[in-house]
């Protein structure tokens, strides 16, 4: 296939992107910046901002796409609060772009699109394992504006116009080609900077207690890769990415401990609401993709995050 990965130089970006290469296909992947610094070999750089509805429908038209893998998004929860607009121009409205561009563009066959959502739609209100056909419950900005998107895609889908997959994805962690994850407002980067010296402590939403889904950037780019194989025109396919298991905020600083061999400082600050429990139920993943997290244990998630934040 030949496949346009949005977003493609970011951290999951560049794994979905090198996952497409290995497996034969052709990518280009969409990007805002002009350098070609950090492309992988085998990739071709197309300039573009989603967010312009004009140029999207140039690239899709001039690159003729099979398909799309839509990774652009603003991402963090607590910053939509203060710019919801920004995050509903980006995360919905790049989307709508990137659905027109392909209707306009009339491909002789019907594009592939599969899109990446978030597991933070479903909210705090549900207990135990989250499964596709809970009722979400966006609590913030982000959330209500990925929650749109995938309402989006999954509408066009249903006219037959393409083939659509929103993955709901859970918390990526891991490296990829020796890349590590440098988000500030994840566990697993800022446990590595207070372990390599580069931060004095790591700081904990309360006493740690809450428990999330990690899953290995790797598993998550290959889950891209399946849904684009296996989606189908006239339908929307929706499935939870994630390891299906639950670690605590205090197992991850306690098995960086162990990985990296330092006993950093943790800080435990006054707790901020949250959701206590969020781990995907990956059965649906399992059979519809004949997808597994492979690489997802915490340690190995650890391991490899360590080894590539040390030789970055």
């Amino acid at each position: 296939m030949n496949v346009l990965v949005t977003g493609g130089l970011g951290y999951l970006g560049r794994a979905v992107t090198l996952d497409l290469l290995a497996a034969g296909h052709q990518v280009a992947v969409l990007s805002r910046a002009r350098t070609t610094l950090t492309l992988p070999g085998g990739a071709t750089l197309v300039h573009g901002d989603v967010r312009d509805r004009g140029r999207m429908r140039e690239v899709v038209a001039e690159g003729r796409f099979d398909a799309v893998c839509h990774l652009a998004a603003l991402a963090h929860g607590r910053e939509s609060f203060a710019q919801p607009l920004a995050y509903f121009d980006v995360n919905v409205g790049g989307t709508l772009n990137l659905l027109l561009a392909l209707e306009a563009a009339k491909l002789p066959t019907k594009p592939r699109f599969v899109f990446a959502s978030t597991n933070i739609v479903y909210g705090s209100i549900h207990s135990g394992a989250l499964t596709e056909d809970m009722e979400p419950h966006p609590e913030s900005p982000y959330a209500e504006s990925k929650l749109a998107a995938e309402r989006l895609v999954a509408a066009q889908g249903a006219t037959g116009a393409l083939a659509a997959t929103s993955l709901r994805l859970f918390n990526l962690a891991g490296a990829v080609d020796g890349v590590p994850d440098t988000d500030k407002t994840r566990i697993i980067p800022n446990a590595l900077r207070a372990a390599s010296g580069e931060s004095d402590r790591v700081t904990l939403n309360g006493n740690g207690s809450a428990v999330r889904d990690f899953v290995h950037v790797l598993d998550v780019a290959t889950a891209f890769r399946l849904a684009l194989e296996v989606t189908k025109p006239g339908q929307h396919g929706l499935y939870n990415i994630g390891s299906g298991t639950g670690s605590s905020m205090a197992e991850v600083v306690r098995v960086t401990k162990e990985v990296t061999g330092v006993d950093f400082t943790v800080e435990e600050m006054p707790p901020k609401p949250e959701p206590q429990l969020l781990v995907g139920d990956i059965k649906k993943a399992s059979a519809g993709l004949n997808w597994a997290p492979t690489r997802s244990g915490l340690r190995r998630i650890v391991e490899d995050a360590w080894l590539a934040w040390r030789t970055r």
